[in-house]
């Protein structure tokens, strides 16, 4: 099989890789570029764990071909933090205990993330309907649900609103 030639931009930067037709996203992550905070979790779109911003939407990178990525702009869980500093989702996560085992977690940041791109006042019901395809099994949601809203504040007065 022949390899694709793919240039995208990941994180910022501009990335090219090598890829074969039928190779996922989140395979291209993990193996050819060493990414590998986005997980696998399930392989079919259902758990969120493999949550990236491809172009602004969030995406299950296990559904979306490493070829597609062809001139997009990516962010994955590595891409959030402000270089050094925490972005205010990941502070308030930790601050809120809003993960346990971790696994789930890199999806639930990537999601709130791009939620919080679009507003930064969203409710507690469009905060649930955003983060409603990542599935978490250690937590309740409560405290991620919290931990969303609390960044969301921050970033407010970040913005002076």
């Amino acid at each position: 099989m022949s390899k694709h030639h793919v240039t995208t931009t990941i994180n910022g930067e501009p990335a090219e890789y090598l890829c074969e037709a039928q190779q996922t996203m989140l395979d291209v992550l993990r193996d050819e570029l060493g990414l590998t905070g986005s997980k696998e979790g399930c392989s079919s779109g259902d758990c969120g764990a493999c949550t990236i911003i491809c172009d602004g939407n969030i995406v299950c990178s296990c559904l979306m071909l490493g070829v597609e990525a062809e001139g997009r702009d990516i962010t994955t869980i590595e891409g959030i933090a402000r270089g050094d500093e925490l972005h205010p989702v990941q502070q308030k996560f930790l601050e809120h205990a809003a993960l346990q085992c971790g696994f789930c977690t890199p999806g639930l940041i990537v999601a709130a993330k791009a939620l919080l791109d679009t507003t930064l006042n969203p409710t507690e019901e469009e905060a649930r309907y955003w983060l409603a395809g990542n599935l978490c099994r250690c937590t309740g949601y409560d405290k991620i649900l919290r931990a969303v809203m609390d960044a969301a504040s921050v970033m407010r007065a970040e913005a002076g609103r």
